[in-house]
């Protein structure tokens, strides 16, 4: 069906020109704006004197004045239904938009810009796609009315009654709040049905938008509403409480909290603080962050424990039953644990002591100090301090701070729930200091015993009594431990195992938990002896058994493998064919492969110029060989192999000694002047330092100077003097131990460190001989047969 088309409003195609920026009028369009001083009224003043039409020419940008090509193609055609002048010379006006039209030229005419333009028809005609796509459109516009409770009922009523396209495009747009672009494109169609499908797309976009914006809406008002009406209920309730005499009444859970504190038995003074912090939290409104980091802050005392205490096992016998059920040897630990538990009994006032013990990766330590607290029957609780940077990782952070929680230590003790638990703290050593503060200086006051009666966490602002807490420390070197916290501790030395220690440790306690672990507790697997031997000497090289645990689990893994081949996950073939393999050390090579470690490598062949001495390192013991060569050169001295300050002056003290004693000791005078002497400690990447290769350098360069061999199967360790003394050295146990692995014959000492010997185990003196030097001449003399007497 096809009508005839609209009637033009005016044939005029000449009208004053008004530029719009960011306002769009689309016909049937009624729009109020401001027009200031300028060409512009000038062109409206045109216009009322005239018919009151004008043209709306929309800019592409803010240019000022604009020029033709500032302008979109497409305007508005409108008439001015009212003009108000202001006082400050602005115009306010009030405009119908009549009609599209495309803008042909601008000029200037009587100092106002004029438009030339041509109408835009607009269509009625009538068709089943275009009558969709009007459904489509008021449907939307439908939808949109009702979620934008803006639209006036008669507009809505006007768009759903509109006759032909265009107007129903025009009447739709003007209460659509598109943007700019969206309007212009939607103005300068003149094909109705692609103008509906325009609208349509915007319109659904809008109404998507429109929907979740009311979602988001919806929810916030429901959490106000519902926020404010517990404010109001609660206040209510108060009053409630308060005319019916109920004040006592506890509404935001004040009471409750102080009862639990109460039952706790704290110290009056905590008890004060929490009486003060609870009426704080009573008089504050639930929804105040206030309130909720006073509630946290009770709660925190309400949880730890004040005067809960687990009842200590008195038995000594039963004590030292259960630390030898769990770790072999170890004496001087368990001596010290078994002395404690008897003057405990004699003093039960006796405050937790702070021991710490020291030694080698994987000896044991840190399992030590769980047995402690079985024989003690006391809860454990540890916290590793490897890498604690930040001081408030100790003491906690102030509680007004976002997120602020005690420190470790308090929070252990709310998870020990009793105030003499045994507390591990784990590689002690391993604390480090930046710009958060110093951990190792906030433990001072945790670990001692005449001040951590009253250790004050920032967090909780009162004092806790830890002096009943047993503290144990670990650490594989106290080098690295500042000295005042090291003078607060109880040092127990927790030396390397020789493999005798080894094979026993791994028979009676390895072997059972890796069966156990690897699903093999019901069969029968015996390790040989020899076997955990093989797997000691030539597939783990350490103080401790970390890496012996390692594979021996692997070795029960791969039995483990044969088992399932054999079909024994089923429990009847268990029942009628028993498990039974013997690890022999055949089948150790074969599951582990070739062996890793060739003990006697370093010391086949006796050469001049080479020693071999002792050193100590957190790992424990190794062997330290020496090498030096001597030719034609000027007396430098060439130091390699990575070594540190002290170990370079023990290089130069030596040769100062070789050359003070040069006649006695049988060399040319001048031997040093002649000469360069180059010394090389082999495994250069590593870093060697320390005063305790003294001897072994010296006699190395003797070594090497004379052509003298050194005694075959011969380790030394010892700190020399310019004077010619052999001073002690520490470590004397991992390094005895090192030689005995190394299946050497001889080591010597410095005779001050005889008394060391006495915590050798009998398997390694038994076949090490230990002999020992006051001097470097007698120790030359046990070293080379020419210089012995």
């Amino acid at each position: 069906m096809k009508l005839n088309k609209l009637p033009i409003f005016s044939p005029k195609q000449e009208l004053p020109l008004i530029p719009m920026r960011e306002l769009v009028v689309f016909p049937y369009m009624v729009i109020p704006f401001f027009a200031e001083k300028g060409p512009k009224n000038k062109a409206l003043e045109a216009a009322m004197a005239s018919d009151r039409m004008v043209f709306f020419a929309y800019q592409k940008n803010l240019n000022e004045p604009p020029e033709e090509t500032d302008f979109h193609e497409t305007g508005t055609v409108a008439k001015i239904l009212q003009m108000l002048k202001l006082p400050d010379g602005t115009v306010r006006v009030l405009a119908e938009g009549k009609h599209r039209a495309r803008l042909t030229r601008t000029f200037d005419r009587k100092g106002y810009p004029t438009a030339s333009f041509s109408l835009i028809e607009s269509s009625v005609e009538l068709n089943p796609t275009i009558a969709a796509l009007m459904n489509t459109v008021q449907d939307a516009f439908g939808a949109y009315g009702t979620i934008n409770k803006k639209i006036p009922k008669d507009s809505q009523e006007d768009i759903r009654k509109a006759e032909h396209p265009d107007k129903l495009v025009d009447l739709v747009c003007a209460h659509v709040p598109f943007r700019v672009e969206k309007k212009i494109e939607l103005l300068s169609s003149s094909d109705p049905e692609e103008r509906l499908e325009i609208l349509a797309v915007a319109l659904e976009g809008e109404n998507q938008v429109l929907q979740i914006q009311s979602r988001i809406t919806s929810k916030v008002k429901k959490k106000l509403e519902r926020n404010q009406r517990e404010y109001f209920l609660n206040e209510q309730l108060k009053e409630i409480n308060r005319e019916l005499g109920r004040d006592d009444q506890d509404s935001s859970g004040t009471n409750e909290l102080l009862t639990r504190i109460e039952e706790r038995q704290p110290p009056q003074e905590v008890l004060d603080k929490a009486k003060k912090e609870s009426a704080r939290l009573g008089k504050l409104q639930p929804m105040s962050p206030e309130s909720g980091v006073l509630r946290t802050y009770l709660e925190w005392i309400a949880d730890l424990p004040w005067s809960s205490r687990s009842e200590d096992n008195r038995d000594i016998e039963a004590a030292a039953r259960i630390l030898d059920e769990d770790h072999f040897n170890m004496k001087k630990p368990k001596e010290r644990i078994l002395d404690f538990i008897a003057v405990r009994q004699l003093n039960p006032r006796l405050k937790g002591p702070i021991l710490c013990f020291v030694g080698p990766p994987g000896t044991g330590k840190t399992s030590l100090g769980k047995s402690v607290a079985r024989a003690l029957n006391r809860e454990f609780i540890r916290i590793s301090l490897g890498g604690v940077r930040d001081e408030a990782e100790i003491r906690g952070h102030r509680k007004t701070y976002v997120g602020a929680l005690p420190g470790k230590i308090i929070q252990g003790m709310k998870r020990a729930e009793n105030i003499n638990p045994v507390f591990l703290l784990d590689e002690i050593d391993k604390l480090n200091s930046d710009f958060r503060g110093d951990p190792a200086s906030a433990m001072l006051e945790v670990l001692d015993p005449e001040q951590n009666n009253s250790f004050v966490d920032h967090y909780l602002e009162v004092p806790y009594d830890l002096s009943e807490v047993m503290f144990i420390t670990t650490a594989n070197s106290t080098h690295s431990i500042p000295y005042p916290l090291l003078d607060r501790m109880e040092i127990i030395e927790v030396p390397g195992y020789s493999d005798y220690e080894k094979a026993e440790i791994a028979k009676r306690f390895i072997v059972p938990k890796q069966l156990e672990e690897n699903g093999l507790s019901w069969a029968d697997v015996k390790f040989q002896d020899k076997a955990l031997m093989e797997i000691i000497n030539s597939y783990t090289m350490e103080s401790g058994v970390r890496n012996l645990e390692r594979e021996i689990a692997t070795v029960i893994r791969k039995t483990a493998r044969e088992a399932v081949k054999g079909g024994y996950t089923r429990e009847e073939k268990r029942e009628q064919e028993h498990f039974t393999v013997q690890i022999t050390p055949k089948k150790v090579r074969s599951y582990l492969g070739q062996p890793r470690y060739q003990r006697n490598d370093l010391h086949k062949e006796r050469r001049a110029g080479i020693a071999l001495g002792l050193a100590w390192t957190e790992m424990g013991g190794t062997l330290l060989p020496v090498e030096v060569g001597v030719f034609e050169g000027s007396g430098e001295l060439i130091l390699t192999g990575s070594l540190g300050d002290v170990m370079k002056e023990s290089a130069r003290a030596a040769l100062s000694f070789l050359r003070t004693h040069a006649e006695e000791l049988g060399l040319d005078t001048a031997f040093a002047k002649e000469r360069d002497i180059h010394i090389h400690v082999p495994e250069g990447a590593i870093p060697k330092d320390g005063p305790s290769a003294g001897i072994t350098l010296t006699s190395a360069m003797l070594s090497a100077f004379t052509g003298h061999l050194i005694r075959e199967g011969i380790a030394m360790t010892g700190e020399i003097t310019l004077t010619g003394l052999m001073l002690p050295i520490g470590g004397v146990k991992e390094k005895v131990l090192a030689a005995y692995r190394n299946d050497l014959n001889e080591v010597l000492l410095p005779e001050r460190n005889r008394k060391d010997a006495l915590d050798l185990p009998r398997e390694v003196t038994g076949k090490l001989k230990l002999r020992y030097a006051s001097s470097i001449r007698e120790a030359l003399g046990i070293l080379f047969t020419e210089y012995s007497e």
